[in-house]
């Protein structure tokens, strides 16, 4: 194993704090989107106040520092899950690098996580999928594929057709028996995005990651819920987990439990 290089490390700090940016990007969206705001006008402002942020208070982790976390006009507290989504987008940064190296992939896999992490926030906040993510996301990440290796377009076709039509079955069939809505249109274009660029495979993956993390999560969330109180526990922050888990240790994972059954 070849021992890291200083210039290894510059790499991975330069991938980091590109992350970080692109962290305090996805924190804009995620605030803006749900509220059919623009992503890029006016500037990012207090929500509390209203006053405009200046540039040097909105560097990504050291202005949440030197402010004390609070707005330097009113005082307001600044939520510490600004930074933490810019470190993720930092940490993510860095994996996706060590991972597929400094090439179009890389960079495609990245946008892809960046953007199931905008729409896990956005779910657990609102209950809500935007449609401005995830509709653009099918075609785009159609045409990205023919530049993952992982994947042809066949594989991508096959993820769009069987991730929408699985979670379409799913919920057809639950409204059936039941008479109630159960899992809604967002979870169904959300998994389609997410079945062109991991095919049908990863899509079969990641409905099996999410229905284990989402079974344990929500009895978790059962237990300190008052017994005559209906859940509703958002599904798309799992979907997201079972696609990132797929990209990153899919493969080897499914290997292993094949070989296991033997």
């Amino acid at each position: 194993m070849l021992t890291p290089t200083i210039a290894d490390y510059l790499i991975e700090f330069l991938t980091f704090s590109f992350g970080l940016c692109v962290g305090s990007f996805m924190n804009v969206c995620i605030f803006r989107l749900p509220n059919s705001k623009s992503i890029v006008h006016p500037r990012s402002m207090c929500p509390k106040c209203g006053n405009m942020i200046k540039f040097y208070d909105n560097i990504p982790i050291f202005s949440f520092l030197l402010l004390k976390r609070k707005c330097r006009y009113c005082n307001a507290p600044i939520s510490f899950r600004y930074p933490l989504i810019e470190i993720m987008g930092g940490f993510f940064a860095v994996c996706v690098y060590l991972k597929f190296g400094i090439t179009l992939e890389s960079l495609i896999y990245y946008f892809f996580i960046v953007a199931l992490m905008v729409i896990t926030f956005i779910d657990i906040d609102h209950q809500i999928i935007p449609d401005r993510i995830t509709l653009p996301g099918i075609p785009l990440f159609f045409l990205a594929s023919f530049a993952v290796s992982a994947i042809g377009y066949k594989d991508s076709i096959l993820g769009f057709l069987v991730g929408g039509g699985s979670l379409f079955a799913v919920a057809w069939a639950y409204h059936l028996v039941t008479k109630r809505e159960g899992m809604g249109g967002g979870d169904i274009k959300l998994l389609a995005m997410i079945g062109t660029l991991v095919g049908w495979q990863g899509v079969l993956f990641t409905i099996f990651v999410a229905s284990a993390v989402g079974t344990f999560a929500g009895v978790l969330s059962m237990i300190g819920q008052a017994k005559d109180r209906k859940l509703a526990v958002p599904f798309g922050p799992f979907l997201s987990i079972g696609a990132i888990t797929y990209i990153f240790w899919g493969p080897t994972l499914i290997y292993w439990y094949l070989n296991l059954l033997r």
